[in-house]
Parts: C-alpha cells; sequence; structure tokens
C-alpha cells in the first residue's frame, strides 16, 4: 500500500506553506476531525487525508516551514510509513495513552512569539484547553478563527446533502417524546435548563432519526437544542422531509437551518443554564455560546442512555446477528470454494471486500457495511487498519492466513466481526498464534465481574494468555458498539488505554467487542472479534454481577486450532458456541453454506 504518487502531496504542502506565510503561521495544526468529532468524516473534512496521501482514520498532521509529521498510534505505523514514503512528511508514533503527545512537540519546538493556528470548527474543546494551557506557558499565541484549507483546496467537497429518514417501530423501541422526557429529567438533576448537543451518534438516537451524511454510520450532520419544552434540530434545508418535519414539530422539536445554530445559541436568555459535554464539542461551536449563559459540563446523557440497550433493542440485534451470520456463511462458502478450484482466476484482497457485501445485502434490514471492509493476506493482515484497493492489493494464493474484519447495519442492529482463515498449509506457528489468541476471546467471554466495573480493567483479562507467553498487541480489547448507529461507541472501552473513570462503568444492556490479536509485522496478523451483550449474572453478598453473553453468530475455524494448547474447559466453551452457531444459524441457510456450516462447528476433540 505505498504511496505510489507522491507529487501532488509535494504541490498541496507547497501551497500551503506559502498561505502559512501569507497569514503568519509559524504551526498549522490539522486534525483528523468535523465539526461534530466524528469518527468517519464528510469528504468535505477530510483535509489531513488530502494533504498527506495518509488514509488512516486516526492522525493528527502538524506543519511548520521546515517540518511535517503526523501523529498516529500503533493500528497504523506500518500503514502510515508505506503511505508517508517519499512525501517529506514524518510518521510520529503515538505511544499507548500518548494521544496528545502533539501538544508537548509544538509547545518544546514553538518559540516566544510565534503562532500556531488550527480551525477551531474542528479542534475538540478539551484538547483545545490542552493546546491554549500549553502554549501560552511559552508566550505562543493559537489562532482558531481560520480554515487555511479554504485557500489551497480549491475543489473542496460540500456539505452532504444525503436525506434523513426516520428508525421506526418496531426497531425503534422508546419513541423520541420518551427519550426527550428522560433527556429533561437528565438535565434537571445536572442544573441545567438547556442542552446543545453536537455528536451526530447523539442525535440520531435521541430524535430516531437516521441519514447518510458519514460513510457506514447512519448519521446527519446536525446540531440540537433542548430547552425545557421543545427542541431544536439545526439541520441543513430540504433534508428532512415536509411529512417528517411535520410529525416533529407535532412532537415538540422545530427545524432550522445548520448554519443557523449559532445565532440560536447567541441569542440564549442571560439566566439560561447550558450543559455541554466538553469531550464532544468542538472549541468552535463552545464560542457560540455568550459569556453571560451559565455553562455546566457533564457527559451528555444520551451517551449514557443510547449505550444500554434495551430487552427489545436486543432482541433485534440477535436477529440481526443471525442474519448477518447466514451471510457469512454463504461467503466463506464461497471463499472456500473458490479457493479449491485449480481452474479460478486470481482471487484478491478486493474480491473479498465485494462478495462480503454482496452476501449481506441479500439479508433483510441490511443497510450498509458499519466500516471499510479490512481484507488482509500475509503480511497485510499485520496493518491493523489495513485497506485493500484496486491500485494496491494482495492475491490470495499459496500459504498464509487471511483475516477478514468486516460488518454491516441492519435497521435491527449493528455488526462487527473478525475471522481469520487459513489458505493452504498452515504452519505450527500459525496455529499457535492463532491459539493463543483464541484463549483471550475464550478468557473475556467467560468472565464474570461486579456491575459498575469499570470497562478499562477487563483488558487486561484477555492479553493475559498472550503476555503468559510474552505477547501483546498494540490496540484495545474491545469498544462499544450502536444500536443501527456507530460501530464505535461510548462511554465503554476495554482498552488499555484508556482511563478507568467513573463513565466506563459497565451496565447491563451495553454491547461490547472483544478482539485480541496478534501482528508479526511482514509475515501474519491474527485478530478473532465477536460481539458481547452485558447481561445480569446474579447478586451475592458482594454485589451485583454481570456476565457477557456472546451476540456474534460465524464459527471460528478450528482448522487454525492447535488443541493442545486449549484446557478443557476452553474446548468446551469453545463446542458450546460452535453448537449455538450450527442451531441457530441452520434455519436460515441451505445447500453448499449449510453442509458448511455444519463441517465449521463440528466438536473440537
Amino acid at each position: 500500500m505505498p504511496n505510489s504518487d507522491t507529487s501532488h502531496v509535494v504541490e498541496r504542502l507547497a501551497l500551503l506553506r506559502a498561505a502559512m506565510r501569507q497569514q503568519q503561521i509559524d504551526a498549522l495544526i490539522v486534525p483528523s476531525a468535523d465539526p461534530h468529532l466524528s469518527e468517519y468524516l464528510p469528504p468535505r473534512w477530510q483535509g489531513r487525508e488530502w494533504l498527506s496521501g495518509f488514509t488512516g482514520s486516526v492522525g493528527t498532521f502538524i506543519i511548520t516551514p521546515e517540518f511535517a509529521g503526523i501523529w498516529t498510534d500503533a493500528r497504523y505505523w506500518a500503514q502510515a510509513e508505506q503511505q508517508l514514503a517519499n512525501t517529506g512528511i514524518q510518521l510520529m508514533k503515538l505511544t499507548s495513552g500518548a494521544s496528545v503527545q502533539y501538544v508537548d512537540w509544538l509547545a518544546a519546538y514553538l518559540k516566544s512569539g510565534q503562532t500556531a493556528a488550527v480551525d477551531g470548527a474542528v479542534l475538540g474543546l478539551s484538547i483545545a484547553r490542552l493546546l491554549e494551557q500549553a502554549l501560552q506557558a511559552k508566550d505562543v499565541a493559537l489562532r482558531t478563527d481560520i480554515d487555511l484549507l479554504n485557500q489551497v483546496w480549491t475543489d473542496r467537497p460540500a456539505l452532504p446533502a444525503a436525506p434523513v429518514y426516520e428508525h421506526l417501530p418496531p426497531y425503534a423501541s422508546k419513541t423520541r417524546i420518551g427519550k426527550l422526557a428522560d433527556l429533561r429529567i437528565a438535565m434537571k438533576q445536572l442544573g441545567a435548563q438547556r442542552h446543545l448537543i453536537s455528536t451526530l451518534d447523539d442525535i440520531a438516537y435521541l430524535f430516531n432519526l437516521r441519514g447518510a451524511d458519514v460513510n457506514y454510520n447512519p448519521i446527519f450532520l446536525s446540531h440540537a437544542l433542548v430547552a425545557p419544552t421543545r427542541a431544536t434540530l439545526f439541520v441543513a434545508d430540504g433534508k428532512i422531509p415536509p411529512a417528517l418535519r411535520a410529525t416533529l414539530a407535532e412532537e415538540g422539536v422545530d427545524v432550522a437551518p445548520y448554519e443557523s445554530a449559532a445565532a440560536a445559541l447567541a441569542a440564549l436568555p442571560a439566566d439560561s443554564t447550558l450543559l455541554i459535554d466538553p469531550r464532544r464539542l468542538t472549541y468552535g461551536t463552545r464560542q457560540w455560546v455568550p459569556a453571560k449563559v451559565k455553562v455546566i459540563e457533564a457527559i451528555n446523557p444520551t451517551t449514557f442512555a443510547k449505550s444500554k440497550k434495551s430487552e427489545a433493542d436486543a432482541e433485534h440485534v440477535r436477529a440481526a446477528m443471525e442474519q448477518d451470520g447466514a451471510a457469512l456463511c454463504e461467503f466463506f462458502t464461497w471463499l472456500d470454494q473458490t479457493l479449491a478450484d485449480p481452474q479460478r482466476a486470481p482471487l484478491t484482497e478486493v474480491a473479498i471486500d465485494h462478495h462480503i457485501t454482496a452476501a449481506r445485502a441479500r439479508r433483510p434490514g441490511f443497510v450498509s457495511p458499519s466500516f471499510s471492509t479490512i481484507a488482509g493476506f500475509r503480511s497485510n493482515g499485520a496493518i491493523m487498519h489495513y485497506r485493500a484497493t484496486e491500485a494496491q492489493h494482495s492475491i490470495i494464493e499459496g500459504d498464509g492466513l487471511l483475516l477478514i474484519d468486516s460488518g454491516g447495519q441492519y435497521v435491527g442492529g449493528t455488526t462487527d466481526i473478525t475471522r481469520v482463515v487459513g489458505v493452504g498449509a498452515i504452519t505450527a506457528a500459525h496455529k499457535r498464534d492463532f491459539t493463543l489468541v483464541l484463549k483471550g476471546v475464550i478468557a473475556l467471554s467467560r468472565a464474570r465481574f461486579p456491575r459498575g466495573t469499570r470497562s478499562p480493567m477487563l483488558d487486561a483479562i484477555a492479553r493475559a494468555p498472550l503476555w503468559a507467553e510474552g505477547l501483546d498487541f498494540g490496540h484495545g480489547t474491545g469498544h462499544g458498539v450502536g444500536y443501527f448507529l456507530n460501530v464505535h461507541e461510548g462511554p465503554q472501552s476495554i482498552s488499555q488505554s484508556a482511563m478507568p473513570e467513573p463513565h466506563t462503568a459497565m451496565e447491563p444492556g451495553m454491547i461490547t467487542s472483544i478482539e485480541p490479536g496478534l501482528y508479526r509485522p511482514g509475515q501474519w496478523g491474527i485478530r478473532i472479534e465477536n460481539l458481547v451483550l452485558n447481561r445480569p449474572a446474579g447478586q451475592t453478598e458482594f454485589g451485583e454481577f454481570l456476565d457477557f453473553e456472546t451476540l456474534t453468530l460465524c464459527p471460528i475455524d478450528t482448522r487454525c486450532i492447535d488443541a493442545a494448547l486449549l484446557r478443557d474447559d476452553e474446548k468446551r466453551w469453545l463446542n458450546d458456541y460452535h453448537a449455538t452457531v450450527r442451531k441457530r444459524l441452520r434455519p436460515l441457510v441451505s445447500g453448499d453454506a449449510l453442509a458448511w456450516l455444519e463441517t465449521r462447528t463440528e466438536a473440537l476433540a
């Protein structure tokens, strides 16, 4: 995946540096963000990718007259090294838990009297505060009122214009009116009369609306202001159909133009009390709030509400998992048949993406992929967020491991699964690594823990089998998953780099991934991922306990397992899991796919 044409990068950086000189800017920060701090960005705000050629979803780009560097974490190091080669842009490796390391670098690099700049509209408020503090201590000015990309990106994409639609019953198990009532109770408890929300998944959840402004996530560009009796949804004209707009008005929701949010906040009464979430709001949006308004800072109550799926939601997710699992049976049947055909045309990693998406698209309720499929053969599997393209991909032939990480958006749930399959001959080293990762999956999947346990504390359970062999992996073990929403959501995060803060507590109804891995650069990568649901697991004199229900339904390739490394109880877990997969998926597949399912779920001796 090397950057085969670096001339555009060099030209664009030269234009940007000229604009910096004109504005007397000594360092420019280009975050991977939009005005809503989205993970996946509309094309208009993919400036870091446009400038650098680095396509990873996370990275902070800093440009000075003499230096250009992108700070990103271990998931993207191999990818960044390839894509930044010969561009003059350095990879700056972020160590675990040091996601704002570039702030310290800037403070050390810049001198008194110099100026750093960043578009405040896309700069997170919490990061802005760190920047201001660090730069003020060095007498360095911070400009947030300029978007230099507009001066050099002449064909910059416009705002997305996809329509907004309702997420309807039975899949929407709670009404807008009910969700707004719950939110107002939480606001009152925090002492707030009004609440500003800018994060798109929170807004989509709260109003039971969905859109297609951001790839893979069914959300739409908007802000929301919730007052004691009515709420205002700021969204571009024409995106909400008239009938839906009328329904919203009847239910206490007014629709206003997207760009009018700033004026609405500026007009708040002097005695207003406004709730904001500083981690989910940009610096530029915060500037819209007048100084006369009292501001209360706390996590958006909707972040907690949407993380705890109701039993009705969970039933829909289970059904979506069955459809997803059936689609995967059909896909893996095709894959095995294709690999076994000596007359076949070359099979590429790109074809994996096409066929797995097509298999899902044949299933009821499917809307779109939930993220860009990762299909990495051999050494490409060791690139954690690898993406095959028509221009750069590998042919799947010979011997090795094929890692496939994919997911789907269904009206009744969001899926995310990783499986690794063997191609040709599998070595003892492959099997050892695969089995150690599987032991981590089993260990955490079987865990029982007190309700309220802070999710980062669970990370070590999945790593323990790897640690025991002197091995580790450079990403978190698990992330929260939305309900026909973002494939990554909080507040829970099973990660060694996450702070075990009170808001990360595990509660019933949360859906989280379990996905330990092992990556050997230049050789292979292994990750096994299931989604699990927090459920009650009894009460003792020590309190209420939770455990996990595994939601994902797809066989784990037993051909890659060294059975001698599994204890009897671990084999029982795997055999029980496969028995469940077989029982749940058997009614949904037939023919060759059914035969494949039966074979791949045979008990491990």
